[in-house]
C-alpha cells in the first residue's frame, strides 16, 4: 500500500509539473503549436527515435553477452521495446523498464549478476555519452550560452571541452579505481574491468552510445523542425542532455512534466518561445508512447511473471 501511494504521488507530481509548465506557456499557444506540426518532420523524428532504441537494444545485447548472459538480437529488441512501454506507463521514468529488462533476462535462465549488471552498465554508458555530447554541444554553442553564465565565450568553451575530455576518459580509469576495492557487490564489475578485452568492449560501448545519442538528438530536432523550431545541430546536441536527464528522473510517469520543463530551460537561450519548447517536449514524449505501443503490438506484451515481479519492486 505504501509503495502504491508513493507511485501515485510521483505520478501526480509529474502531472502537476506538466500542467504548470503548460499553464505558464499558455495552453492555447501550446495547442496551436502542436496543431501546425509538419507530418513529414514528425515522421522523420519518430524514425530516428525508433532507430536510436534499436541500436540501444543491440548495445545492451552486446554488453550482456560480454558479461556472460546469452540473449538473441530478437529477444533483446523485444524486451527493450517492452521496457519502453513500461517506462511510458509506470511511475519512475526509466527505472521500471530497466528493472523489467533485468528480471526478464534472469527469468530466461541467465546469471542474476550478469543480468543486473548488463542493464546497469548499459544505462550508465548511455548517460556517459549523453553528457559528453551535451558538453561538446555546449562548447560549440559558447557564443549563445556563455552570456547566460556571464562568462567569456572562449573561457566557457575551454571549460566545456576540458570537462568533456575528462568525462570521456573516466571509464578507462575504472580498472585502476577498482584495483584496491571491488569486493562484495562490486566484484563482478572488478572482474569485468580486469578482462583483457575490456578496452575493446569499452570502445564498442562508446561507439554504440554515440550512435544512440546522435539519433536521439536527431529525433528531438525532428520534433522541433515539425513545430518550426530551426536550430543548429550543435544546439540540439546541447539541448538533448538536460532534456533527457530531467526526463529520466524517477519523479514522474514517462518523464512527463520534467521533460517539458527542461525543454523550456534548455531552448530559451536560443530564443525558442516557451510554447514551442513545451511542444518539442510533448512531441518527444509522444514518440516514446508510440514506440511502447509498437513494441507491445509487434513483439507481444510483457510476460506475466516478469511484469508481476516488476510491480512487486515498484
Amino acid at each position: 500500500m505504501k509503495r502504491t501511494r508513493k507511485a501515485l504521488l510521483r505520478a501526480l507530481l509529474g502531472l502537476a509539473l506538466l500542467a504548470g509548465v503548460i499553464a505558464l506557456a499558455d495552453p492555447a499557444r501550446v495547442l496551436a503549436q502542436l496543431r501546425q506540426a509538419h507530418p513529414g518532420w514528425l515522421a522523420a523524428g519518430l524514425v530516428a527515435a525508433i532507430a536510436s532504441n534499436v541500436v540501444s537494444a543491440l548495445r545492451w545485447r552486446a554488453l550482456a553477452r560480454w558479461l556472460g548472459a546469452e540473449v538473441s538480437a530478437r529477444d533483446a529488441t523485444r524486451w527493450y521495446f517492452q521496457a519502453i512501454g513500461l517506462n511510458a506507463l509506470l511511475p519512475g521514468a526509466v527505472v521500471g523498464g530497466d528493472v523489467y529488462r533485468a528480471v526478464v533476462l534472469r527469468r530466461a535462465g541467465q546469471d542474476t549478476a550478469a543480468s543486473s549488471w548488463s542493464v546497469l552498465l548499459d544505462r550508465l554508458s548511455g548517460l556517459w555519452m549523453l553528457c559528453a555530447i551535451g558538453g561538446l554541444g555546449a562548447a560549440l554553442c559558447a557564443d549563445v550560452l556563455a552570456p547566460w553564465l556571464r562568462l567569456p565565450p572562449a573561457a566557457f568553451a575551454a571549460l566545456m571541452i576540458a570537462g568533456t575530455l575528462l568525462w570521456l576518459a573516466l571509464p578507462w580509469a575504472l580498472p585502476r579505481l577498482l584495483r584496491r576495492g571491488g569486493q562484495g557487490w562490486l566484484a563482478p564489475l572488478r572482474a569485468a574491468a580486469a578482462r583483457p578485452d575490456f578496452d575493446r568492449q569499452l570502445r564498442w560501448q562508446a561507439l554504440a552510445s554515440a550512435a544512440v545519442q546522435g539519433l536521439s538528438a536527431a529525433a528531438l530536432a525532428g520534433g522541433g523542425l515539425a513545430l518550426g523550431v530551426h536550430l543548429s545541430p550543435w544546439a540540439w546536441a546541447f539541448a538533448v542532455a538536460p532534456v533527457f536527464l530531467m526526463a529520466a528522473l524517477p519523479v514522474s510517469v514517462g518523464g512527463w512534466g520534467t521533460r517539458e520543463a527542461a525543454a523550456v530551460a534548455a531552448l530559451a537561450p536560443f530564443g525558442v518561445a516557451a510554447p514551442a519548447a513545451v511542444g518539442v517536449g510533448v512531441v518527444y514524449g509522444l514518440y516514446q508512447l508510440a514506440q511502447g505501443a509498437m513494441g507491445a503490438l509487434a513483439f507481444g506484451l510483457p510476460a506475466g511473471s516478469a511484469a508481476g515481479s516488476l510491480q512487486n519492486k515498484e
